[in-house]
């Protein structure tokens, strides 16, 4: 039986670093609309929903093809409310209101406009196996990681690098990349609320080119993506030359 998966897409209204985000132009096109854009193309999910608390965000995404069946409550539409909790409301939403019980539960966001057909998909190759709990897109990124201490003062988080300052005598880093892909069983995401878990084995990481991790928190990383999302076909190009 093949498996019911959801896509949600989470597009709150309020957004204070980067104004009316998630249907801001970019290239012409709302930010919202390459996310549905994807999610479409993909062909794997049996629903793609937009989870948001704006009537105007609903009207665009229902334009692009997306669903949204109601509303985000008040209560998880503010500055301080987890992404977490919206998902789980709406899911046993969908549950009593639908009676539609998806088997695995996929996370769009909106702030990755550079993510492709090809990320999903391989995300969901890595959730046919039985034995997957959940799954999530990754950068590699410096191996050298630091947090600021006292002071300001730096301190080492892995510390396999601390004795070298060659990159190519260290373990690789890696990091989220601006939730370009997460799938999770819905049965384990309604028990632990999270779509990662470190350290037990349970998610399973697949690696994206890092120039197309641009997570847009900042102005200045909207400003990159545009930039890039315009010559991606001359960027792709131009890598593989350096194969």
């Amino acid at each position: 039986m093949k498996s019911k998966m959801l896509a949600v897409i989470p597009a709150r209204g309020g957004s204070k670093r980067i104004p009316n985000k998630n249907i801001r132009p970019l290239n012409g096109k709302p930010l919202i609309y390459y996310t549905i854009k994807v999610a479409k193309e993909s062909k794997i999910f049996d629903r793609i929903v937009v989870d948001t608390d704006s009537p105007e965000i609903a009207k665009v995404a229902r334009r692009f093809g997306a669903e949204v069946p109601f509303l985000r409550p008040e209560h998880l539409a503010g500055d301080k409310a987890k992404v977490a909790d919206a998902i789980e409301f709406l899911i046993n939403r969908l549950k009593k209101e639908e009676n539609y019980s998806p088997d695995l539960v996929c996370l769009l966001q909106t702030t990755s406009p550079l993510r492709n057909v090809e990320d999903i998909t391989k995300c969901w190759e890595v959730m046919k196996n039985p034995k997957t709990k959940s799954v999530c897109t990754i950068t590699e990124t410096s191996p050298w990681f630091f947090n600021l201490g006292k002071g300001d003062s730096l301190l080492l988080v892995n510390k396999k690098s601390s004795s070298s300052t060659n990159t190519q005598e260290v373990a690789k880093g890696f990091m989220l990349n601006g939730c370009i892909v997460y799938i999770v069983r819905t049965r384990l995401f309604m028990k632990n609320k999270k779509f990662v878990d470190f350290g037990s084995g349970a998610t399973v990481g697949v690696v994206c080119p890092h120039w197309r991790s641009v997570d847009l928190d900042y102005p200045e990383d909207w400003v990159l993506a545009e930039f890039l999302h315009a010559n991606k076909e001359k960027i792709e190009k131009k890598l593989k030359s350096f194969k």
